[in-house]
């Protein structure tokens, strides 16, 4: 399964009493790509990151990772498992108890025996992969800016060297210069580390810059493609959504870059 998909969803049907999120949705994310996954309010996306890392149950369907379903594996199988997989909550969602070089530090300490002085230098080297200072380690999260936070979480998503890394509404709350320095940041780690990307965004430019496909959350399903091709469907959505003015302007906007 090597060159299989990283991520296969099948038949996924999600629902919290009577109110049924998702239906016979189905999804592929290739290894090595970034998928977006966008829709409206109500649409179910982070559901659908939270059923695929394990911590919801849908109601029917099944969920492979790296070609194995993990509703039937051993506890050590996937323990295993969530050991190739980082995730960047909202805000970075830090320990505020804990500086940020010991919030790195803690995916590590739960999953392998080392010196404290070997996390120290694995807190650092994460540090400076996602672009923050030294100086940053041994402060508190509440002494750090929205921008720095969302840095420190992602070192934390780090930290165990995850081959998947799931980004839920990773510029949300950033300045336009922010933002464009995390997308490029976040490229940039794509392609240095080989990773496969999976984000949840309704920013338009991080659509337009770095995402490869996008899965369009519409009608209980998931349609996916790339976001020119999204934005010529006849779908009243996907319409509404991408070849509004904010699409186009984004859409613009990175051909410009582009050129």
């Amino acid at each position: 399964m090597a060159n299989g998909p990283a991520i296969s969803i099948r038949g996924l049907r999600t629902a919290f009493g009577t109110k049924v999120i998702h239906d016979a949705l189905d999804l592929d994310v290739r290894r090595g790509e970034v998928l977006a996954i966008v829709g409206g309010s109500g649409s179910g996306k982070s559901v659908l990151l939270r059923e695929i890392i394990g911590l919801i149950e849908p109601v029917e369907g099944e969920i492979q990772l790296f070609g194995r379903n993990q509703r039937r594996m051993s506890p050590h199988d996937q323990r295993q498992q969530r050991l190739r997989i980082g995730v960047l909550f909202q805000d970075g969602a830090l320990f505020s108890s804990l500086t940020v070089s010991q919030n790195i530090q803690v995916p590590i300490r739960n999953s392998l025996k080392l010196p404290d002085h070997l996390l120290e230098e694995i807190a650092g080297v994460k540090l400076a992969l996602a672009g923050l200072p030294p100086d940053a380690g041994p402060k508190y999260p509440g002494e750090l800016s929205g921008g720095m936070r969302k840095r420190a979480g992602l070192a934390r998503a780090l930290a165990l060297d995850p081959e998947l890394l799931f980004l839920d509404e990773p510029t949300a709350g950033l300045d336009p210069v922010g933002a464009h320095d995390f997308d490029m940041l976040i490229r940039s780690l794509q392609r240095s580390l080989g990773l496969t990307v999976v984000m949840i965004t309704h920013d338009m430019d991080s659509l337009a810059a770095i995402s490869d496909r996008i899965a369009a959350l519409v009608d209980k399903r998931a349609i996916v493609d790339t976001m020119e091709n999204l934005r010529a469907m006849s779908h009243p959505w996907l319409q509404a959504y991408f070849d509004g003015p904010r699409g186009r302007a984004a859409a613009r906007s990175h051909e410009k870059e582009s050129n």
